[in-house]
């Protein structure tokens, strides 16, 4: 039986720098087929976490998102095209902007759609990526739009998975099963694959496709290891989440505290607001503390991205992945590098 690796399982190796600045670091990176960032952070398509005003945000820091598609095919258009005209005028020239589609039902029409309000990529978003529908929708998008056009797929956690997905027409795959922080498919259904060990076992593809690792990442230091192992962008949800950009109302506490709402797309509570039932519910809805703008979280990641490449001595997120040792640590090892001195007694 293989033995696999969760974030917490590893770190990386500190390795002699000549860098004397973390502006000599660069943290771009290209997904291919025109979809290129400055920041490797993608927010991802889920109702509490993106819409236009995550898109513009993220945009602006140099990432991008994914609209998410549990909305009307028109309302879902305009995000998009609020988007696009934001960062134009913010910027002087548009960001890159997503959306998600499923594989089945109205796929089609709200590619078209999308197409049409310019959108920048599409990402077809299923919990298990592996799949023959997979197949169909990824060919029947590549016979109507051709090259012309970025189709990000997923989600998959192992090698097979992402050579297929390739094989069937994706630029780029979302790697990762279960490891969400609001997702259960691992407790429901008894499948995934830890977090970090998906990214190592995807990461030795062969094919021109991006890597690109979403779910259980809930730092700086866990986008390092993930770039690290292969990865060439992260996806994030709660890591974003409780922010003034999110969708959803901030609401207050008797004690004065204040929260928003995010919740995991296959959470009983958000099947049943977008189709008005629930299948089987793979994740859950929680509250989290309200804290204020994206922009201050997304500035912090990059400081910290930066930071990490240089721990190991890379300019460059390809350099990191050549170079990085990584080493496992014990459960002590993880107490230990985790702030302790609270729990102290003194």
């Amino acid at each position: 039986m293989q033995e696999t690796f969760s974030y917490d399982d590893v770190l990386l190796a500190p390795q002699y720098s000549d860098i004397k600045s973390r502006s000599e670091v660069s943290i771009s990176t290209d997904l291919g087929n025109n979809v290129a960032l400055k920041l490797p952070v993608i927010a991802s398509p889920m109702d509490t976490i993106t819409e236009a005003a995550m898109a513009i945000a993220i945009g602006i820091s140099g990432g991008t998102s994914v609209i998410h598609r549990y909305n009307s095919i028109e309302m879902q258009s305009r995000f998009v095209s609020m988007a696009q005209d934001m960062a134009t005028e913010l910027k002087g020239s548009a960001g890159l902007v997503g959306a998600a589609i499923g594989i089945t039902d109205d796929y089609m029409s709200r590619a078209l759609s999308l197409a049409s309000a310019q959108v920048s990529f599409l990402c077809l978003d299923v919990a298990h990526g592996h799949h023959i529908m997979m197949k169909e929708a990824l060919q029947n998008l590549r016979a109507e739009f051709g090259s012309d056009i970025h189709l990000m797929a997923g989600n998959v956690a192992t090698l097979q998975g992402v050579n297929d997905l390739a094989d069937w027409g994706a630029d780029s795959v979302r790697c990762n099963i279960g490891g969400g922080s609001i997702c259960s498919t691992r407790i429901q259904t008894g499948h995934g694959v830890p977090g970090l060990h998906t990214i190592f076992e995807c990461a030795k593809t062969d094919r021109d496709v991006a890597i690109i690792a979403d779910g259980g990442i809930r730092n700086s230091g866990d986008i390092v290891k993930a770039l690290a192992a292969g990865a060439d962008a992260v996806m994030c949800g709660s890591l974003f989440s409780g922010t003034d950009e999110t969708p959803g109302k901030v609401f207050e506490k008797p004690d004065g505290t204040r929260w928003k709402t995010y919740r995991g797309m296959a959470s009983k509570e958000a099947q049943v607001n977008w189709r008005g039932r629930y299948s089987s519910h793979e994740g859950v809805s929680a509250n989290v503390p309200y804290r204020g703008s994206v922009g201050d979280i997304l500035a912090d990641l990059e400081r910290g991205i930066r930071s990490g490449l240089s721990y190991s001595g890379a300019r460059t997120i390809g350099e990191l992945a050549a170079t990085a040792k990584f080493i496992r640590q014990t459960n002590s090892g993880i107490s230990e590098s985790g702030t302790h001195i609270k729990g102290r007694k003194w």
